[in-house]
């Protein structure tokens, strides 16, 4: 019998370019290793995901130093929305979008970049996200 890995379940809150890329490491080198890889956007990352706004300055957490920011800012890594698309090449990643948040902002799925999968409700994704959650 072969041990499937459990699926690195990741609840995205925040909108912050920092986070998100923190995010976006954490999908590809789950991919990478197998793993499938559930994502849920809630409040300020559907915000983040909007097809116009996907690529614009979403700053930083509110903990980050001034200096921490800047070097945030000057990083020449690859732009988290890219990671994600490489996640979802390399492996089962699927995004969602919370329903709830995504009527807070008056959003349909086609305001959002086609990186999202759907929009579901909370419960769908917590009958998907087996095992832990990180929530970022």
């Amino acid at each position: 019998m072969i041990e499937t890995e459990a699926p690195l379940s990741l609840i995205l809150f925040s909108g912050t370019d920092d986070k998100l890329s923190a995010a976006a490491v954490l999908a590809v080198g789950a991919a990478a290793m197998g793993r499938p890889v559930n994502v849920f956007l809630q409040y300020y990352a559907v915000e983040a995901f909007r097809s116009d706004r996907i690529h614009a300055d979403h700053g930083v957490a509110l903990e980050a130093s001034i200096a921490q920011a800047k070097q945030v800012a000057a990083y020449p890594g690859q732009h988290w929305s890219e990671l994600l698309r490489q996640a979802k090449e390399l492996g089962d990643v699927k995004i969602h979008a919370c329903a709830l948040s995504m009527e807070m902002f008056h959003l349909e799925k086609c305001d959002l970049d086609p990186i999202v999968d759907d929009v579901e409700g909370v419960a769908a994704f917590m009958t998907d996200a087996s095992g832990p959650i990180t929530f970022i």
